[in-house]
C-alpha cells in the first residue's frame, strides 16, 4: 500500500482535519456557453470566499456517443428529463480552448483552479495544457477504474466523490488510486439527484468515512440550500462543493440545484462561522462567561446574626449573586454556629462558620485567578 498523508495539499494549502474547511465553487456548465461568464463566475466565486472555482473537462464525443438509441434519452424524472445525452452534453460541455485562459484568470484573481476529467484524454490535456495542481473525480466516474489510475499516475491530489457509489465501489476506487501512487486522497459525500432533497443526504456517513479510509472527507452537496452543508461541516467535512450560477432564472442544464452569488456568500461565511464554533473540547470559561459568575446562585446571610448564633433556613439562603459557598454546602451549615457577627447580604465562607472544613480548598467560594491558574 503507497503511503498516504492524513491531509490533501493544492497550492500550498492544507485540506483536512485541523485546517480551515475548502471551499469548491462548481461552475460545471453554467457559463451557458459563454466565455465572459465564465470568467465572471470565477471572480464572483472569489468575492464569495470560495477557495475554488472547479469546471469539467469533457465533450460531448468524449463522454457518450451521438445515438438516437432508447438508451442514449433520459426517460426518468429529473432537470434533464426527455433530454438526448449527446445533446444535453454537447450543450453543457465547457470548451477546452477555454481552459488554460480560466485558470490563468483564476491565478490572477487569487483562486484555485481545477476540473474534473472524464477520459484520459481530458487528462493528458489537463497535464500538457493547463496544469492543475488537483483534480476531482465525478461520482459518476467512480467506478471508471482506468481513469482513477490514469489521474493517480499524475501525483497530483485526488478528490473522489462518491454518489452512487456502494462502500464496495468507494474502497475499490481508493484502493485503485493509491496503489497507481496517489498519496492523497480525500472523498467526497454525495447524493446523486439534482436537486438532492435533505432526507436523502445521509452526511452522518462523513465521519464513517474518514475513518474508514484515513483521508479527508467533505461534502459534495445538490441541496437547494446551504443547512445541509453547514450541517455536514459540524460532523466533521473538510472540503464542501456546491454549484454556482449567476442566476437560476437565466437556466441552464445546472441552474435549478446551484446558489446564486449572494447565496454563496452567505454559505462560506456559515461554514466560517460553524467551523469556529466546533472548536475543541475544552471547558475553560471565556472572559465574558467569567463576567457572568455572578448569576449564580450560592449562600449567603440574609438575616444579621450575632457571634455564636446558629446557621438556620431563615438566616443562610441559596440565593444570586455568586460570591458565597456552593448551594450544596447549606445542609453541611445548617446547624453550625456563627464564628462572629455578621450583616445581612454577606456572602457566606468557611471562615464565618466555627468547626467548619477551613482546610478543604476545594470547599472555598469560587476564586476565579486561583482556579484558572490551577488549570
Amino acid at each position: 500500500m503507497t503511503d498516504t498523508t492524513p491531509f490533501i495539499e493544492i497550492n500550498g494549502r492544507k485540506i483536512g482535519p485541523g485546517f480551515p474547511v475548502y471551499v469548491v465553487a462548481e461552475i460545471s456548465c453554467n457559463h451557458n456557453g459563454s466565455f465572459d461568464r465564465a470568467v465572471e463566475l470565477i471572480r464572483l466565486a472569489k468575492e464569495a470566499g470560495a477557495d475554488a472555482a472547479k469546471f469539467q473537462t469533457y465533450t460531448a464525443d468524449t463522454i457518450t456517443i451521438d445515438s438516437e438509441e432508447q438508451w442514449f434519452q433520459i426517460r426518468h424524472e429529473s432537470l434533464w428529463e426527455g433530454r438526448n445525452l449527446y445533446d444535453l452534453y454537447r450543450e453543457a460541455h465547457t470548451p477546452w480552448e477555454w481552459q488554460p485562459k480560466l485558470k490563468k484568470i483564476a491565478q490572477e484573481t487569487g483562486i484555485d483552479f481545477f476540473c474534473s476529467p472524464f477520459d484520459p484524454t481530458a487528462v493528458d490535456f489537463l497535464e500538457k495544457e493547463v496544469g492543475v495542481p488537483a483534480y476531482k473525480v465525478a461520482s459518476f466516474e467512480i467506478v471508471d477504474i482506468l481513469l482513477i489510475q490514469k489521474i493517480a499516475a499524475t501525483g497530483k491530489p485526488m478528490i473522489l466523490s462518491t454518489g452512487l457509489a456502494n462502500f464496495r465501489e468507494i474502497a475499490e476506487a481508493v484502493q485503485a488510486a493509491r496503489q497507481a501512487g496517489c498519496r492523497q486522497v480525500a472523498l467526497l459525500k454525495c447524493t446523486s439527484n439534482y436537486p438532492a432533497k435533505p432526507s436523502e443526504m445521509k452526511i452522518s456517513s462523513i465521519p464513517h468515512l474518514a475513518r474508514a479510509f484515513h483521508c479527508p472527507v467533505g461534502l459534495s452537496d445538490h441541496t437547494l440550500g446551504s443547512e445541509v452543508a453547514l450541517g455536514a461541516v459540524a460532523l466533521g467535512a473538510c472540503i464542501v462543493e456546491k454549484h454556482l450560477t449567476l442566476s437560476r432564472k437565466e437556466g441552464g442544464p445546472d441552474a435549478g440545484f446551484s446558489l446564486e452569488p449572494g447565496e454563496f456568500a452567505d454559505l462560506v461565511q456559515g461554514v466560517r462561522t460553524v467551523e469556529q464554533a466546533i472548536g475543541t473540547p475544552d471547558y475553560k470559561l471565556t472572559l465574558e462567561e467569567e463576567k457572568n459568575l455572578m448569576f449564580r446562585r450560592s449562600l449567603f446571610v440574609v438575616a444579621n446574626m450575632k457571634a455564636g448564633e446558629t446557621f438556620t433556613p431563615q438566616n443562610v439562603r441559596s440565593i444570586r449573586p455568586g460570591h458565597g459557598l456552593a448551594p450544596k454546602h447549606l445542609p453541611l451549615v445548617l446547624g453550625k454556629k456563627a464564628a462572629r457577627n455578621i450583616r445581612r447580604g454577606t456572602p457566606l465562607d468557611w471562615t464565618l462558620i466555627v468547626s467548619s472544613p477551613v482546610d478543604d480548598k476545594n470547599d472555598e467560594p469560587i476564586d476565579r485567578k486561583r482556579e484558572l491558574d490551577a488549570v
